[in-house]
């Protein structure tokens, strides 16, 4: 079964309220086995446009990416990130070959 992927880009404007949505949000990655793969970092961005915060998160399934997103607890954590971010988010099921 393939794994399930976050791929967000993120502008902060307030990032002592943005370090409470990464509170919030530990419980619900946990529950459903999230590991992040990129959380910032240094980047390049030689087409397109991006934001200053790009992040990738595994999931063990595009199942349990869906379901995470979805799940009452991650919305309660959005609703702290979003008056005070714009974000562009993707959940994309993995490539097995």
């Amino acid at each position: 079964m393939p794994k399930g992927y976050w791929i967000g880009s993120v502008e902060v404007d307030d990032l002592e309220t943005y370090k409470k949505y990464i509170a919030a949000n530990a419980a619900p990655f946990a529950q459903y086995g999230a590991r992040f793969l990129v959380r910032g970092g240094q980047y390049t961005n030689p087409e397109g446009t991006a934001r200053s915060r790009n992040v990738v998160i595994e999931f063990p399934s595009y199942a349990a990416a869906l379901a995470c997103y979805e799940s009452a607890a991650y919305q309660a954590a959005k609703a702290i990130r979003d008056p005070v971010s714009v974000n562009n988010m993707v959940i994309v099921e993995g490539y097995e070959g």
